[in-house]
């Protein structure tokens, strides 16, 4: 019996979730009296041992060649065989596009209970159960999981990464990997230094800023705060930003730390995927926006007036010129 976390990776390196998965992972198996392991896919660039001090006792990674693009049939039939080797009852995923593709398969190849979304470590005093997100974020539920084998995929920054002190053990898992029936022949990356599912300080900005040429003030608060940049979808429409910057129910949900809106009225489609964020602060010059509802902080004025008063004032704290 023991709990096994997904580490999930991007061109060799460990990503930002997988920690976080790793951390709640570790957590789980502290409640239930066992260990936890990790499961990597692939070659990886990072020193995996340094991954013990996250609290994962030993890591399994299988290497192939078909493993080096990913294909969510191939990934589960793997995963599946290292769960079932190792005896594990609990697997940990990051419920990031990987954790999405994958935990549905591997729940039904395993036979396993699975709860996608979850945003707090499963109580087990009473059976196990997991509460997770429902209805786009307006609601929570508490699911019960009688299965033998418990599949949960975590909310990207849902759970604090807690990082203490130990190394694992990397341990080579042997198994034959056939090549997958998807081909990658090529791939587009969206540009930026901070992922924006990764991101812990998101800058938004939409129609209000009036046309692509005034982005300028949307990217200079971003830089100064080390954050990702995002829009609504009309500008994503209007092709005045890229589409991978789409954040809302038709675009990408996300959950920073901090998301700034600026000139975003806040449809209901809009807070559908930036309503977990911890805080929200919004910039409108409309008092009747329907995103000051939603936002811990307001400020009523012109962006193009706020903007960069604002950008100047971080700059200022932090010192630079």
């Amino acid at each position: 019996m023991s709990v096994l976390i997904f580490i999930d990776t991007t061109d060799g390196h460990v990503k930002k979730a997988t920690l976080e998965a790793l951390s709640y992972g570790s957590k789980i198996a502290a409640q239930m009296g066992t260990v936890a392991e990790g499961v990597v896919l692939g070659n990886v660039q990072d020193d995996l041992a340094s991954l013990g001090k996250y609290g994962v006792t030993k890591i399994h990674q299988v290497t192939a060649d078909a493993l080096s693009q990913p294909d969510a049939q191939v990934y589960c039939k793997v995963l599946a065989e290292v769960a079932t080797a190792i005896g594990a009852t609990v697997i940990v995923f990051s419920n990031n596009l990987n954790g999405k593709a994958i935990a549905p398969r591997l729940s039904a190849r395993l036979k396993a209970g699975l709860v996608s979304g979850a945003v707090a470590l499963p109580d087990t005093s009473n059976g196990f159960v997991v509460k997770k997100n429902v209805f786009s974020g307006k609601a929570f539920a508490n699911i019960s999981v009688t299965t033998a084998v418990k599949i949960i995929s975590l909310n990207p920054n849902a759970y604090q990464v807690i990082a203490g002190e130990g190394t694992a053990t990397v341990a080579a898992f042997a198994t034959s990997v056939s090549a997958g029936a998807i081909k990658v022949t090529s791939s587009s990356k969206a540009s930026g230094d901070v992922p924006l599912t990764e991101a812990e300080v998101v800058v938004s900005a939409g129609r209000g800023m009036k046309g692509p040429e005034n982005w300028g003030m949307v990217e200079d608060l971003a830089k100064v705060l080390h954050a990702a940049t995002a829009c609504s979808r009309p500008v994503a429409d209007a092709h005045w930003r890229p589409h991978h910057e789409h954040v809302g129910q038709t675009g990408i949900a996300i959950a920073p730390n901090l998301y700034i809106a600026i000139g975003i009225s806040g449809a209901i489609q809009h807070l559908a995927g930036v309503n977990r964020s911890k805080v929200i602060v919004v910039i409108n010059k409309d008092p009747e926006a329907p995103f000051f509802k939603a936002a811990d902080y307001g400020i009523v004025g012109d962006a193009f007036d706020i903007v960069p008063k604002f950008t100047a004032a971080v700059k200022k704290i932090k010192g630079i010129a």
